[in-house]
């Protein structure tokens, strides 16, 4: 096990130049955290880096976590492992593994063990008995859960929070919450949070990020909207497409339309609606992902 997990956290902070913006009397940057790492990227380096460190503490030597069959958590837990010298473990929801699945295919090149199971036993993920039994299995794992957030992940992201240059919105995408959480957390109290939920019926996640974060718990300056979710998990219309493929042409942003397009094209209707006061300065967090592109140039999704 390497003495310690590091890599390189300077990424850039884009600046949008766009006619449209400027009329609108908005300075748009986007925090390229897709840059961190060709492999380890984005929000998922954020939330595993003090898990790792974690992990150490307890002298766990393996990694084991959960995650659907596209899963950019899977796909960087798989390459920390390469890049750190750890044995992996996926817990991957079934029923089958698609072995012409670039993700799995990705895994697999990284030397995770994957171990498919049915949507029946994978609900049970977060069951205590269902987890005891499984670390009688996995003696030396440490156990993380499906998207990485935890305690842990938060400091991460309150670390990226921290490092940014003066604004006065912030916004991500949010799956799981912890990102979210981790920015309330790293951010001054001036500065306005919104997250965009990715999925359906997202209300439940706001009291998931209070349980994650104390400021959360204790300040109004964060919100999550839930009406930009395209259709729910992985689903986006044909318009939030054209858009991610606008954005990669016009302003070299790359895109994909399950996390931080659907963030960015919902930025774009609430500066659209005027939601934001001429002259505010607003930072949107790339949060990665861009490998899910394949899976869903592998399903013909895109």
């Amino acid at each position: 096990m390497p003495a310690s997990f590091e890599i390189n956290e300077t990424t850039i902070t884009q600046k949008i130049d766009d006619p449209w913006l400027k009329g609108k009397g908005i300075e748009l940057l986007v925090k390229r955290d897709d840059l961190l790492h060709p492999l380890i990227n984005g929000n998922k380096w954020r939330k595993l880096k003090y898990n790792l460190i974690q992990m150490q503490s307890q002298n766990k030597t393996e990694l084991l976590t959960f995650g659907g069959a596209f899963s950019n958590h899977i796909h960087a837990c798989a390459a920390a492992g390469k890049m750190f010298g750890l044995t992996t473990h996926g817990i991957i929801r079934g029923p089958n593994l698609d072995q012409s699945n670039p993700t799995i295919q990705f895994a697999q090149q990284c030397g995770m063990q994957l171990h498919v199971v049915n949507r029946i036993e994978y609900k049970l993920r977060s069951d205590a008995q269902y987890l005891a039994d499984l670390r009688t299995k996995f003696p030396n794992a440490y156990f993380l859960a499906e998207g990485g957030t935890n305690t842990y992940a938060i400091q991460g992201c309150a670390e990226l929070a921290q490092s940014l240059p003066k604004h006065d919105y912030l916004i991500c995408p949010t799956g799981s919450g912890g990102t979210l959480a981790g920015l309330i957390e790293g951010s001054n109290v001036t500065t306005q949070i919104i997250g965009i939920a990715v999925l359906k019926q997202a209300q439940y996640l706001i009291e998931e990020v209070r349980k994650l974060s104390a400021k959360a718990r204790s300040q109004t300056n964060w919100q999550l909207l839930c009406d930009f979710h395209g259709g729910g998990y992985g689903k986006f219309t044909p318009e939030l497409w054209a858009f991610c493929q606008h954005m990669s042409t016009t302003h070299n942003l790359p895109l994909e339309p399950i996390y931080s397009g659907k963030m960015l094209y919902a930025l774009w209707q609430l500066i659209e609606q005027d939601y934001f006061p001429f002259g505010s300065k607003i930072i949107a967090v790339h949060t990665g992902g861009l490998q899910g592109l394949e899976g869903l140039k592998y399903r013909k999704l895109i």
